[in-house]
């Protein structure tokens, strides 16, 4: 994965905390929302990169 992918996915997922604190924080039942989904949608990204990286891996090892 590239490092410009681990800190979008990073940001998003911060991103996403703050709108779930603030939410929470403000009674804003739809900003919580969006914070909570903007962490799945960062926790998925991450884990089609770590598969990508898992296959690279693999390939790399056969290759050898």
């Amino acid at each position: 994965m590239g490092l410009g992918d681990k800190i979008k996915n990073k940001a998003q997922e911060v991103s996403g905390k703050i709108k779930e604190s603030v939410g929470d924080a403000t009674d804003n039942e739809k900003l919580q929302t969006e914070g909570v989904k903007d962490q799945a949608a960062a926790a998925t990204k991450q884990a089609g990169e770590n598969i990508k990286d898992a296959a690279k891996d693999v390939k790399d090892d056969l290759t050898k």
